[in-house]
């Protein structure tokens, strides 16, 4: 599994355990990949995403590979299909920053997890967002010196790109992250600022992306 572009994958870091038998929720599948990935590792899994064409593609993916998996189409945090405490794992990869109500994702995603059960997501890193290189134009070389371009602390919303694509995302601290997921009512046991393991970055090296997990409290 992937949590990122050019990141280390689920088989280095291990954070979500095996897998077999187990009804696991991916939000904001994508076409499908990581979905696919851990239903021929032998779990029940629930995907959800709010585009029809990506949902098309995940299909595709899993009758090519031969495995079930159950596709829904919504917004994220919109999971009244699934009963209270249903769910063994919830894994969201590159989706929580782009969610502007990230209380009612974490209280959403609570509801339908086990107790003690994980909520394993990565997003883009605060200081991707708020640094860059001068000059440096989308498709060239980023050889430009670095620098920090907007305040890490500055929460308003900014338009990056994904796939040539323009993407509106919710920048936060780590420590906006960390106190949501407490008052939502979870304990988290993981926190990786993974370092990219390829980059045309020439350097210095600065954190891309943030991976938790996060288990619900309670019995």
């Amino acid at each position: 599994m992937q949590f990122g572009t050019d990141l280390p994958t689920e088989a280095d870091l291990r954070v979500c355990g095996g897998l077999k038998g187990r009804r696991v929720l991916d939000i904001g599948c994508g076409a499908g990949e990581n979905a696919v990935a851990m239903a021929r590792q032998g779990a029940h899994v629930i995907a959800i995403d709010v585009s029809s064409a990506q949902l098309a593609l995940g299909r595709r993916l899993a009758e090519a590979a031969e495995v079930r998996v159950e596709w829904h189409e919504g917004d994220a945090a919109d999971l009244a299909f699934l009963r209270a405490d249903s769910i063994d794992l919830a894994l969201a990869t590159g989706v929580v920053h782009e969610i502007e109500d990230l209380d009612r994702l974490f209280r959403q995603v609570h509801r339908v997890l086990r107790a003690g059960a994980a909520f394993v997501f990565s997003h883009d890193h605060p200081m991707r967002l708020a640094v860059g290189r001068e000059d440096h134009e989308p498709g060239g070389l980023p050889l430009g010196f670095l620098e920090v371009r907007r305040s890490y602390f500055d929460q308003s919303p900014i338009v990056t790109t994904r796939h040539d694509e323009p993407l509106q995302v919710w920048p936060r601290t780590i420590a906006d992250v960390f106190s949501a997921l407490h008052r939502a009512g979870y304990r988290v046991d993981v926190l990786l600022e993974p370092e990219m393991l390829r980059s045309s970055d020439p350097g210095p090296a600065t954190p891309t992306a943030v991976l938790w997990r996060a288990r619900k409290e309670g019995v």
